[in-house]
C-alpha cells in the first residue's frame, strides 16, 4: 500500500490527483476507484494500477 495526500479532488467531475508521500508523484484518482470519500488534504492509502494514461490510484480509503 502506497500512503500520500490528496493535492485536489473535484466532487462534481470526480476526479483528483493524489501526492505520494515517498516519491512526490502525483497520481490521477477517479471515483470509481474510491473506497472512501475524499477530499483535499486527506491522507490516504491506495494502489497503483496501469490506466490509459499511466498509473492510477485505486483502492483509495482514508488512512
Amino acid at each position: 500500500m502506497n500512503k500520500g495526500t490528496v493535492k485536489f479532488f473535484n466532487d462534481s467531475k470526480g476526479y483528483g490527483f493524489i501526492k505520494d508521500e515517498e516519491s512526490n508523484k502525483e497520481y490521477f484518482v477517479h471515483v470509481t476507484g474510491l473506497i472512501d470519500e475524499i477530499k483535499e488534504n486527506d491522507e490516504v492509502t491506495y494502489e497503483l494500477q496501469e490506466g490509459r494514461k499511466g498509473l492510477n490510484a485505486v483502492n483509495v480509503k482514508l488512512a
